[in-house]
């Protein structure tokens, strides 16, 4: 990553300042509270003061939002073609980056990620994909299939028309432009319901986007807890689909929210327990270990698509012990302000505590770890000091459940399809990667490894133009990024016309 100046003391105090100014949901053009409803205190995780008290949306505040919305759809947004909202999407990319100290330093205020991360990843993540979908828009076209005689016939597609958005507190501006680039570049509306711990760049997003143009209505944002907010956001009537992230069991909620309204249209992107396998003919793994090191360790581990288990071959157990515990000195933990930083709190004392009791449970089992040797910049009661476990029992909770922390399991193997049948053996299937050289073994492997998306020799999920999401308990229902992406957020209409 590109290495940072020192942030000045006076750019954390503007930040604090506007933290503290989104306080409420953005319903159609403004801010607005209900006196009525409860009120949040948003808590910076590494210094745990309270940075923001936001009035948390009722079950009213989500009808008016949706009201808003499909106001908009018949308003000026409706009547825009794919330029005009091409152009929209460019100005609020154009205007984030004119801005982006400003929503770097807000991510990493909310969610506690190091300004490193958030000034060269999830900045310029937001920007290219509204950008990219910008672009989609103008040149992605409609179908018309073989004639007939005496026949004209057309594939179309057409907005949904009120799209309900539900976000996950990891990385809140990066998944909201994931979801609002192609939902706005399909002609749709937006309701949002951030993560109860991140609503901050969420709703100066939503703030942004009015002040450089969006009609009023198109991008609302709804902060508040899953059972009021997120449930009337599920049960409504008038909101056409629902694209979430989140844990797998949120996501059945949705489910059974859909079945019990108007059998709306729902995409889920939910939990990964994602294994990583050295291949067989690997000597060295120095080419490979920071992508694995990287993998574990990103974002304190709050990432789904996180590399939790590893299977190495048993002829590089002493490498890959000595390799990684030698990685991990290189990832400060830390101010996420302090530019040297790269491991940062968790997101806040529930989670922190939830990440340590994993912790503590592998180890009352497993004395066979390395904790990270890295030095710690400051004090926070949710810094986690990341750990390794090795030969990791299959059925202990740390190899089958996603910890969402800074936690590797490792188990050497003897047979790939032994390594293989373990990495399958989870109700999980978001991300897998391989390590190696051997043309036909990573192509065998990437057959028979059963999720959405497999990284070779990285650690990724690919870049904008690559679909992205998983299989089993991991979610269904849609891609994000891509071209596929359009399809949960348009309704495809055929029409056959007799000439």
């Amino acid at each position: 990553m590109k290495p940072l100046s020192p942030i000045e003391p006076s750019e954390i105090d503007k930040i604090r300042k506007v933290a503290a100014s989104l306080n409420a949901s953005w319903i159609g053009d403004r801010m607005t509270a209900d006196a009525s409803a409860e009120t949040r205190q948003i808590m910076a995780p590494f210094g745990g003061e309270i940075i923001a008290e936001v009035s948390f949306a009722s079950e009213n505040q989500v009808d008016l939002a949706v009201k808003a919305a499909a106001a908009a759809l018949k308003g000026p947004w409706g009547a825009l073609q794919g330029d005009g909202r091409a152009a929209l999407l460019r100005a609020l990319a154009d205007a984030i980056e004119e801005r982006g100290l400003e929503f770097a330093l807000l991510e990493s205020l909310d969610v506690g990620k190091p300004i490193l991360h958030t000034v060269n990843d999830d900045v310029p993540t937001t920007l290219g994909v509204l950008r990219w979908y910008a672009s989609l828009v103008e040149t992605a076209y409609d179908l018309s299939p073989s004639r007939r005689k005496g026949v004209v016939s057309q594939i179309i597609r057409e907005p949904r028309g009120v799209v309900g958005i539900v976000l996950p507190w990891n990385y809140p501006l990066t998944t909201l432009a994931l979801k609002i680039g192609p939902a706005l570049a399909a002609g749709n509306t937006i309701v949002c319901k951030p993560a109860d711990d991140t609503p901050l760049t969420t709703l100066r997003l939503a703030e942004l986007a009015f002040e450089i143009g969006f009609p009023a209505g198109v991008i609302n944002v709804v902060p508040g807890s899953g059972a009021v907010a997120g449930k009337a956001l599920g049960l409504h009537g008038s909101v056409a689909a629902i694209n979430f992230t989140g844990s797998t069991a949120t996501g059945r909620r949705f489910l059974r929210y859909a079945a019990d309204s108007n059998l709306k249209e729902i995409s889920l992107e939910c939990g990964g327990k994602n294994p990583a396998i050295i291949l067989p003919e690997v000597r060295s793994i120095e080419r490979y270990a920071d992508d694995i090191t990287t993998g574990f360790l990103m974002n304190s581990g709050q990432l789904c698509s996180s590399i939790s288990r590893l299977m190495a071959p048993a002829h590089l157990e002493d490498e890959v012990r000595s390799v990684l515990a030698a990685r991990m000195k290189d990832w400060q933990i830390g101010d996420p302000f302090d530019t040297a930083t790269r491991i940062g709190p968790l997101v806040s004392d529930i989670h922190a505590a939830k990440v340590r009791g994993a912790i503590d449970g592998e180890k009352s089992r497993n004395n066979d770890l390395i904790v990270s040797q890295a030095g710690v910049v400051g004090h926070s009661e949710r810094l986690v000091e990341p750990v390794v476990f090795f030969d990791v029992d299959e059925q202990s909770e740390a190899w089958t459940e996603e910890i969402f922390g800074p936690v590797l399991s490792v188990r050497f193997y003897d047979d790939l399809a032994d390594a293989t049948r373990s990495a399958n053996d989870t109700p999980y299937g978001l991300s897998a990667y391989l390590f190696g050289s051997d043309p036909d073994a990573i192509r065998q492997a990437s057959i028979d490894l059963d999720a959405g998306f497999i990284a070779v020799n990285a650690f990724c999920e690919g870049d904008f133009t690559t679909p992205f999401g998983g299989f089993k308990t991991s979610g269904f229902g849609g891609k994000d990024k891509g071209i596929h992406s359009l399809d949960q957020y348009s309704r495809t209409k055929s029409v056959w016309w007799a000439t």
